[in-house]
């Protein structure tokens, strides 16, 4: 178990649409505002990283994170700058590079990439991938990425995108690397992809009992071991929201995380969310809902099972919450859960979820 001064805090956001103070639903522009108001209100808060999603959807204002996080770098002084995830399948890997190495200069290296597949499709259509290569795109670009972060001359050579011959990348990084994580949805080959190149192993935990990812946190580990990669902390992140009371919390919560969520099952097969599952899930699951001490409890849990190194709350997972709603939630979780989380890691030896009414 790490200690607890060094775990650090996130939040994350796909620039989910607020509501307004009249109840309407705000535009792609003001919700792109909106984060980055959230953004600044996180580094006063003392939150360590701020991630930015990459969706092509309606639900979602963020299709391009890293131009939402250099607008954030010039306003704010010491948050860290995470893309949540970059879909880097449907991207250029140099162009990524490229493009993160500049957020990197402006925030003064602060900037982080969090590569991954993504968990919709639409960006393989819209910029003219076949989802046939789905497999081979993936592993031939995070192959290419990661020879990118040397920040030397590059040669290589694969089937999805023109060769490059001894081929330099600017603008180069002030430290020399930029710090890099794969999120990953639960899958042993990319955990361990996620190992053989070196990379920080961030767990997407939306559902269900966090424990049931200890096999992946493991696995990680003793692939770094067994292939003298580096031993990073990993990460989680998982859906989240701040409120005054448990119940204040889940009645403001619930609306819009059940109309995404049909939104998204009615894609998928799902049946319709029922309010005893949504429950069900605050209470023994993957939903951190609730009063600062219910939130900071469950929190500490789950850190304590995974024994992870980071904590990403995806706090606007409830979609159409108010934006004055979701701000004081970014608030109380910087200022009040995270020191709170830090003291019951650093006091009890056990961490038992409590509820606050």
């Amino acid at each position: 178990m790490m200690d607890a001064s060094q775990i650090e805090f996130g939040i994350d956001s796909f620039g989910d649409r607020p509501r307004n103070d009249r109840g309407e639903i705000v535009s792609h522009a003001q919700a792109i505002r909106a984060a980055v108001t959230e953004a600044v209100l996180a580094d006063q808060a003392g939150i360590d990283v701020i991630a930015l999603g990459e969706h092509h959807r309606p639900e979602y204002a963020i299709s391009s994170p890293e131009t939402v996080l250099a607008g954030i770098a010039t306003a704010t002084k010491r948050i860290r700058l995470a893309s949540g995830v970059t879909v880097l399948s449907s991207d250029d890997p140099v162009r990524v590079f490229q493009r993160f190495a500049t957020v990197d200069a402006l925030s003064g290296g602060r900037a982080e990439v969090i590569l991954g597949r993504g968990s919709f499709t639409e960006s393989f259509p819209l910029f003219g991938y076949d989802l046939k290569d789905y497999e081979v795109l993936f592993e031939e670009k995070i192959d290419l990425f990661h020879r990118l972060l040397d920040e030397t001359p590059v040669t290589w050579e694969g089937t999805t995108r023109p060769a490059l011959r001894d081929a330099d990348v600017y603008p180069k990084t002030e430290s020399g690397r930029l710090a890099t994580w794969v999120g990953v949805g639960g899958t042993p080959e990319s955990v361990l992809r996620t190992a053989r190149y070196g990379f920080r192993l961030m767990l997407a935990v939306i559902g269900g009992a966090p424990g049931r990812f200890a096999p992946y946190v493991d696995l990680y580990r003793r692939a770094n071991q067994e292939l003298g990669t580096p031993a990073h902390p990993v990460g989680m992140h998982s859906p989240g929201f701040v409120a005054a009371t448990d119940e204040e919390a889940k009645e403001l919560f619930y609306p819009g995380y059940r109309e995404i969520r049909d939104r998204i099952g009615a894609l998928r097969g799902w049946p319709p969310l029922r309010r005893e599952e949504f429950d069900a899930e605050v209470e023994h699951g993957s939903l951190y809902v609730g009063s600062v001490e219910t939130v900071a409890n469950k929190i500490a849990q789950a850190v304590r099972v995974l024994d992870v190194g980071r904590f990403d709350m995806v706090y606007s997972a409830a979609g159409t919450v108010s934006a004055t709603a979701r701000l004081r939630s970014v608030e109380l979780y910087g200022t009040a859960v995270i020191p709170r989380v830090r003291e019951i890691l650093a006091e009890q030896p056990t961490v038992t979820v409590g509820t606050t009414r």
